[in-house]
């Protein structure tokens, strides 16, 4: 039986697929009387197959060796396209994280999404993304992941999109997709390059012509910007960051998903190309460079947001910037291990969130407060949720961060302060957020604000107790070191960084005069980080701006130019014709003629070239 349902592992992205599908009925109008629930039953319940599936898996490979198993597709001449798969431990408890976190979003989106019409589109594309997301964690094909992260992309844009009817939203789903295919259409080309340098797309073979392969510094370095353009775009790391502020215009379950799973699949593919830029130490440098603008960047931008869901998110982009900067130093297990606590820490922050907009009606952190005493579990799911992603002990983000802090103080210390830095930073932002939210006095929009319902509960309280366990759950995957090989100075300064955030959170004053300073050195530094350093403003003056002007200029020739020309053509036939009506005498032997004369012409001409040819 579980070598059976190991064989068959490709079965788990396609249940979503099914799930997907089978919302159709109702998603495009068929099946009306019943209302959308059943096609979120349906997809509930493909999602929940999908878990179990590979729960099971997971449980029969543990502490085995990985297996590869390739699916040939298409060989012609040098060109071998496969599907190939990595089973191992860790491929399908990757699997198993997204498909437990896109279960919770759904049941979470049942009560979030309980009145709105589109419930059916919504589980659809929710299904649609889940698939996309489980086969990259399996993929072991470099074709296959870009494929995946294609389909990634759309899915992203079509959930951002979901009320369309916005035009904020349809100005949000536009600019994620736009941003993402830069990135991608980069890694397309580096996906090319690569098949036709090294013959093979699998993973497995890229790394032993990664080991053996003599190429030019040029072709080196290109091809590895290339392969790290992608990943860039997908993690929302500068200067392609952008998006995943705008995206947050969305329905908050699909934003707990694209601000845990999503981005971090990104950082997965990253993680997984890893041994392969080994031949480009210019693409190593930049990731380490672009990693470290945005970890500290983001982590600045977060204090000064006033939307709650956005300053979440940059926080998102932040802790990504760290694990580009453990894989730029390859340092791999540090980005795993932080993704892990990440994921499952952000969740539930943004489950929390949604719970206050969803009965606030609000997403300014201006507008609330006093919620503690109103909303008692997602107040404590906030909390957890903080306390599980800053380095403060016992819970993941403390071991995840520690393990970095270890590995770094040995080998590039000047991550170390990066590492801190931002730790600080994103403990003093959250207090600040649980202050504006659950303490203080409640507002006019807070007063009355009841607790979330019971789909919405059931989901948070579980991420509470997994957050809870997540040291429980590294320490069974042998992932925690012996507490005699712990470096005391390591975890006195991460604790004192979290700590040093928390109480000057705690203590800073947030009256009305915070969300806009009076004086102007506060206000200037303020604005400075609340516009993320003016780059949206940088870029229209500059790639916008340049855009335009070329497409006016294209417009213009082909209005003038082009359609002139043709226009031209059009009327000198027009006119031709009307004046040979005039001369036409009706006589079929002057046709004969005029046809005889003009092959003759024709003839003569002919002869001509040819002649002064030879």
């Amino acid at each position: 039986m579980f070598e059976f349902l190991i064989q068959n592992f490709w079965y788990i992205p396609f249940y979503s697929l099914v799930g997907a599908i089978l919302t159709l009925p109702w998603s495009i109008g068929i099946i009306k009387r019943t209302g959308p629930r059943p096609a979120a039953y349906f997809n509930l319940l493909m999602t929940l197959l999908a878990l179990i599936h590979g729960s099971i898996i997971y449980q029969a490979i543990w502490n085995q060796e990985p297996r590869e198993i390739i699916f040939n597709w298409l060989e012609t001449g040098d060109l071998n396209l496969s599907f190939a798969f990595n089973i191992s431990s860790v491929t399908i408890g990757a699997m198993d994280v997204v498909t437990a976190l896109s279960l919770l979003a759904q049941v979470y989106a049942l009560g979030y999404l309980e009145k709105d019409w589109a419930l059916a589109r919504f589980f659809g594309l929710m299904g649609f993304f889940e698939a996309a997301m489980t086969g990259l964690t399996i993929s072991d094909s470099l074709f296959i992941s870009y494929a995946l992260l294609e389909m990634l992309t759309l899915s992203t844009y079509l959930l951002v999109g979901f009320w369309y009817a916005q035009p904020l939203v349809v100005t949000a789903a536009r600019d994620a997709f736009l941003t993402k295919r830069v990135g991608d259409v980069l890694l397309l080309m580096g996906v090319v390059a690569i098949s036709a340098l090294a013959g093979s797309m699998n993973f497995s073979d890229l790394y032993q012509w990664a080991e053996r392969v003599e190429l030019s510094p040029v072709t080196a370095n290109l091809l590895g910007l290339a392969l790290i353009a992608g990943p860039i775009g997908k993690c929302a790391q500068f200067p392609l960051h952008l998006w995943l502020d705008e995206a947050m215009e969305g329905p908050n379950p699909a934003s707990i998903l694209r601000n845990t799973v999503v981005v971090a699949i990104g950082a997965y593919v990253l993680i997984q190309i890893q041994p392969i830029l080994i031949i480009s130490p210019i693409a190593l440098a930049v990731l380490v460079a672009i990693g470290t603008v945005t970890a500290v960047g983001a982590s600045l931008v977060a204090l000064a947001q006033i939307d709650l869901k956005r300053t979440l998110s940059h926080s998102t982009s932040a802790y990504l910037g760290l694990v580009f900067i453990a894989v730029g130093t390859q340092w791999t297990t540090f980005g795993l291990l932080l993704l892990l606590a990440h994921c499952i820490a952000k969740a539930l922050l943004f489950m929390s969130a949604g719970g206050v907009i969803l009965t606030t009606n609000s997403q300014d952190l201006t507008e609330m407060g006093g919620l503690w005493s109103r909303m008692p579990a997602t107040t404590t799911s906030f909390l957890v949720g903080t306390l599980g992603l800053v380095g403060l002990l016992p819970l993941g983000g403390f071991w995840a961060l520690r393990e970095g802090l270890d590995v770094f103080w040995i080998i590039d210390p000047w991550v170390v302060p990066v590492l801190l830095f931002v730790n600080f930073l994103t403990a003093l932002n959250l207090t600040r957020v649980f202050r504006l939210i659950f303490l203080g006095e409640p507002q006019p929009k807070t007063k009355r604000a009841p607790e979330v319902p019971w789909p919405m509960a059931v989901p948070m309280v579980s991420l509470i107790i997994v957050t809870l366990l997540t040291p429980i759950i590294m320490e069974q995957l042998s992932l925690l070191p012996d507490w005699g090989y712990l470096n005391l100075a390591v975890v006195i300064l991460l604790v004192t960084s979290g700590l040093f955030g928390v109480i000057l959170g705690s203590t800073m004053e947030l009256g009305r005069t915070w969300s806009r300073p009076i004086q102007a050195p506060l206000r200037f530094a303020q604005d400075l980080f609340a516009y993320d350093f003016y780059i949206d403003r940088l870029y229209n003056v500059t790639v916008v701006f340049a855009v335009s002007q070329f497409s006016k200029l294209s417009a213009w020739i082909d209005r003038y130019i082009v359609d002139g020309a043709v226009n031209l053509v059009g009327l000198a036939t027009i006119f031709s014709g009307q004046g040979l009506k005039y001369g036409v005498s009706g006589q079929g032997q002057s046709y004969i003629v005029t046809i005889v004369l003009g092959i003759g012409v024709l003839g003569i001409l002919a002869f001509w070239l040819i002649d002064f040819r030879f």
